[in-house]
């Protein structure tokens, strides 16, 4: 698949916004944190990705009812769904200048009924972009951090009308960042999730 930047301009995948909030102190203290265990920026990307899919908790796997959507939020409080653990590893990325994109799946739900956007990122290295899945590993699921073939979480089966999208976002799609921010809590937002984008 062809992964499409949303914004020609690649400096809008070093960009801090209001989500990926990477000048805040709490992503600046912990991604530095991180360089000081790594060699170079490519092992910096997989001990950041590492960091995020091992150390945040997936908040549906472990029963955590707090929503998290801001990238300062979601290492503060060690919670979040997918949208957040991959707004937290592209603060941590684009902290030490390193192009990251948002990107898509549509991904059958886990309760069997429908379709839910699954939420992941995208790294630049060597002119090209390769996407990794931060979610967090658990029995069926083993993402790894790889510049030489993607080891996503999940692969998208056609039959059951599941997706990549192929859209490079600089920032968060509206409809996620939408069902986040209006969420109650996790239960809530487990009922709201988007279903396509």
């Amino acid at each position: 698949m062809e992964l499409i930047q949303q914004n020609p301009d690649l400096s809008a995948y070093l960009a801090a916004d209001e989500v990926i909030d990477h000048h805040h102190p709490r992503v600046r203290q912990t991604a530095a944190q991180l360089a000081k265990q790594a060699t170079d920026s490519y092992d910096y990307a997989r001990v950041a990705f590492e960091y995020v899919r091992d150390g945040v908790p997936h908040s549906q796997d472990v029963g955590d009812p707090r929503v998290t959507w801001r990238a300062s939020d979601v290492l503060e409080l060690g919670t979040g769904i997918c949208y957040a653990k991959a707004h937290a590893l592209a603060a941590l990325l684009r902290a030490e200048d390193i192009p990251t994109a948002l990107c898509y799946q549509r991904l059958a739900h886990d309760d069997g009924d429908g379709h839910v956007v699954h939420g992941l990122v995208a790294v630049r290295f060597n002119g090209a972009w390769h996407r990794q899945d931060p979610r967090g590993n658990k029995p069926g699921v083993d993402a790894r951090f790889s510049l030489t073939g993607e080891r996503l979480a999940w692969v998208p089966d056609p039959a059951l009308d599941e997706v990549d999208y192929p859209t490079l976002h600089a920032a968060p799609h509206p409809a996620v960042l939408g069902a986040l921010r209006a969420a109650r809590d996790r239960p809530h937002l487990w009922r709201t999730l988007p279903v396509a984008l």
